[in-house]
């Protein structure tokens, strides 16, 4: 978009004219983009039904728009369960709000990307978890990193506060009917078991915008203070590394370390948000460390980021290296997950069928967790799943369908996907 190179070229310029791009080439792109088969919203229309009267939907969608007639509806509320016991909310948009908040999200993108700083990873183009997990690599490996202070955002999506959002987003846009369209998205409301409620805090979890709106919002809570302010009063190095609202700080200088825990915890109530205490922590880490506890014969202290556990560790011929594993919290949670379904469908499905289902969840677990040094996390789960996969086929019915030799001969001629390295940290 000429917004982007306009963007970059001046960053002080406030854009006063964004909402005639809502134009129905535009809203069309936009809904080829979605993706099919997700549950529809509260009025129960799927993206397949919506496409039947492509043409004359959009027509009328870009009328109400022009017209300031266009109200989003409530968000569908449904739960996920986390590990822990508790639940995730998620928010389903109906496919006409799911239309412009995909086209908002370009718009927004093409002009704040521009300002974000290379320290975020989390739903940005061309940039992954991966990407974020080989730069903390980096970090640790060459930087003078001695401490590591991990820290969790409380319920972050949850409690995005409106009014600092949209200041936020008047630091770069100053046309009023694009701000007032953002905000009928916000306080659009939840509508969960057939109640309504207003949404006075938060961007919902499953919306095309959140992602988007959560950066901008850690942008300037975060990042851009860190960058501008923080290092600037330090004498040793930092490196901040953040996915979405998971975030690490690498420090030389202990001191600095703690200090900083303390700045983040009032930074972040400027700005509405609270540190989750119980998640959040302060360790000595690295390569001095890893020598010190040596010394003292005990353990250095882990920290988990992005699914894996980060610890220190050695190479073949005895020097300091980051080690990383499957985090055990995560690991139990997707052989929960794996247990769940594949006693579900094991009465669903032929077996033929659910196999080959079963091969891709493992070959997109491998696809994730497939990095540099966790090879053997990656096995255990394989051998684990292959057990389970065992067990519920032989319970479908009372009599036994395969005894182990059988079943071992039965996964020789349908071969299930194995662990692989996909993300090299040293190639």
């Amino acid at each position: 978009m000429a917004i982007a190179l306009r963007a970059k070229g001046d960053p002080k310029c406030k854009f006063t004219s964004l909402a005639h791009l809502l134009t129905e080439d535009f809203l069309k792109e936009c809904f080829r983009e979605l993706k099919r088969g997700k549950s529809p919203g509260i009025d129960g229309v799927t993206v397949g039904e919506y496409a039947k009267k492509l043409d004359e939907n959009i027509t009328d969608l870009v009328a109400r728009l022009k017209a300031k007639k266009y109200k989003p509806l409530p968000v569908l509320r449904v739960y996920i369960p986390k590990p822990n016991g508790d639940k995730r909310p998620l928010g389903i948009p109906a496919v006409e709000d799911k239309i412009v908040q995909m086209a908002l999200k370009k718009i927004l993108e093409s002009i704040f990307e521009q300002d974000f700083i290379d320290t975020s990873y989390g739903f940005r183009p061309h940039r992954s978890c991966h990407d974020a997990l080989k730069k903390l690599d980096k970090i640790i490996m060459n930087g003078l990193v001695n401490f590591v202070v991990d820290m969790d955002i409380s319920k972050f999506f949850d409690t995005v506060d409106h009014k600092i959002l949209m200041e936020c987003l008047e630091k770069r846009i100053a046309d009023p009917p694009l701000l007032q369209l953002i905000g009928r998205l916000l306080k659009s409301g939840i509508m969960e078991d057939g109640i309504y409620f207003d949404t006075e805090m938060g961007t919902p979890q499953g919306g095309i915008l959140s992602p988007v709106l959560a950066n901008v919002y850690l942008h300037y809570a975060l990042d851009k203070w860190f960058v501008d302010v923080v290092k600037q009063q330090l004498h040793g190095y930092a490196q901040l590394i953040r996915y979405a609202d998971d975030f690490v700080v690498c420090f030389e200088k202990e001191s600095e370390a703690m200090a900083f825990g303390d700045d983040m915890r009032m930074r972040m109530g400027e700005f509405g948000l609270t540190v989750s205490e119980e998640k959040s922590k302060t360790i000595e880490f690295g390569r001095r460390a890893c020598t010190k506890a040596k010394r003292d014969g005990r353990k250095c202290e882990t920290f988990d980021f992005l699914g894996f556990t980060h610890f220190c560790d050695t190479s073949r011929k005895g020097k300091f290296k980051l080690g990383r594993k499957t985090s055990r919290k995560k690991f139990r949670q997707k052989m929960q997950e794996m247990n769940i379904w594949l006693k579900r469908i094991r009465n669903l499905a032929e077996l033929k069928v659910w196999w080959k289902l079963l091969g891709l969840k493992l070959l997109g677990h491998f696809q994730y967790y497939g990095m540099s040094g966790n090879f053997r996390w990656m096995q255990n789960f394989y051998h684990q799943v292959v057990r389970l996969a065992f067990k519920w086929i032989n319970r479908r019915s009372q009599k036994k369908s395969y005894n182990w030799d059988q079943f071992r001969r039965f996964i020789q001629f349908n071969p299930l996907p194995k662990p692989k390295i996909y993300h090299s940290l040293y190639t």
